[in-house]
């Protein structure tokens, strides 16, 4: 096996309705990791659109997530991740060993408007730079 081809490392973020957060922190790491890290995300519950609110909060930091849409979280999208970074999903979460499994407790920005996104926007940013450091350091 050549070790010149080292797999990405593969980071999930489920939340219920993968409107918001995970969407949030999803695009961060794209944002920032660029092709280092293998980004998924999803919802035990799915919205059907992203929260407009969130929306606009990460345009406000040059990041344009209108085009994405919710997921949901499947078993196989666990499964093909090294890191499972749940926000408010509760015990939907699949469980397997082996995965790094993070909580992060955040507020939830359904039905807030973009004054009340920005910080957990920020918070979400903050943690996500973390991530790559102990991920994909480099």
């Amino acid at each position: 096996m050549s070790s010149s081809t080292t797999p990405r490392p593969s980071v999930l973020f489920a939340c219920v309705h993968n409107a918001g957060r995970s969407q949030m922190a999803a695009a961060f790491l794209t944002h920032l990791a660029g092709d280092r890290i293998e980004v998924r995300s999803a919802g035990s519950a799915p919205a059907e659109t992203v929260n407009p609110a969130v929306v606009e909060a990460m345009k406000e930091v040059g990041i344009d997530i209108s085009a994405e849409t919710p997921k949901i979280l499947t078993v196989e999208a666990v499964q093909a991740s090294d890191v499972v970074i749940t926000m408010g999903c509760g015990d939907t979460c699949p469980v397997f060993p082996s995965k790094r499994y993070l909580t992060w407790q955040l507020d939830d920005p359904a039905g807030q408007g973009v004054d009340a996104v920005r910080p957990i926007r920020d918070a979400i940013e903050t943690r996500v730079r973390v991530l790559i450091s102990e991920v994909a350091p480099g």
